[in-house]
């Protein structure tokens, strides 16, 4: 019997953005020194992608402020500084265009709690807590998801051991068998959520790297969970 669905965020529940935002970065770089615009963005990117590339070393979680300090390090600028003066509200503005949910997402939400199954959602990234929040509150969703775990909050990412363990706690599964995983990264995601006893799902995203692991099934529209925890169940 199935007793939770927990979902990924980014690419799952919201469409994958290819790219980082450049444009945040670049405010920093051009309120830093504006002759070295290009220069500066692309080292800020560089950072950016370094942080992001712990999934496959010590999977330790991290901060926005964490990787402003990164930032400042590698320029021997003050990136914190230039992002909170410059982008404070610009930042997350800047992304909003960005981000959407699909339009699947709260009607198959709804369609699981229906069945009396718990919702969650566990998330890799550095924006705090307040940045997730809008965006599920502006499209509906926050009502849906019972439990909302974000790794800038935590001591590990997806996919260490100790990332699921915590989602799992937060719907209140103890059996790991009972809870079902769906996301769009086979490293991150399906093997993590493997790793631990759990049902894990991919939806299809050909812009994320692949990995040599099996997901118990494959969907490539939100709706199709439903039916697998119903045959699961």
């Amino acid at each position: 019997m199935i007793e939770a669905v927990i979902f990924d965020w980014g690419g799952t529940l919201s469409p994958f953005v290819e790219a980082e935002l450049v444009d945040a970065w670049r405010l920093v770089a051009r309120h830093l020194a504006p002759d070295r615009e290009d220069e500066l963005t692309e080292k800020l990117v560089a950072v950016e992608e370094a942080f992001w590339a712990t999934t496959s070393t010590h999977q330790r979680s991290g901060t926005l402020a964490e990787l402003l300090a990164s930032a400042t390090a590698e320029l021997g600028l003050d990136a914190a500084e230039a992002l909170l003066e410059e982008a404070a509200v610009r930042h997350l503005d800047a992304w909003t265009p960005h981000v959407r949910h699909d339009p699947d997402a709260v009607p198959t939400l709804a369609e699981l709690r229906s069945r009396g199954l718990r919702v969650g959602l566990l998330s890799n990234t550095h924006w705090p807590r307040s940045f997730h929040e809008r965006f599920l509150e502006r499209d509906g969703l926050d009502q849906l998801i019972d439990a909302r775990l974000y790794t800038s909050e935590m001591e590990f990412q997806k996919p260490h051991p100790a990332a699921f363990g915590a989602a799992l706690t937060a719907v209140g599964v103890a059996d790991p068998a009972r809870a079902v995983f769906v996301g769009d990264r086979p490293w991150d995601d399906i093997s993590g959520a493997k790793a631990v006893g759990m049902r894990a799902v991919l939806r299809k995203n050909d812009l994320v790297p692949g990995y040599d692991v099996e997901p118990d099934a494959v969907i490539s529209r939100l709706p199709e969970i439903v039916g697998l925890v119903d045959d699961w169940s």
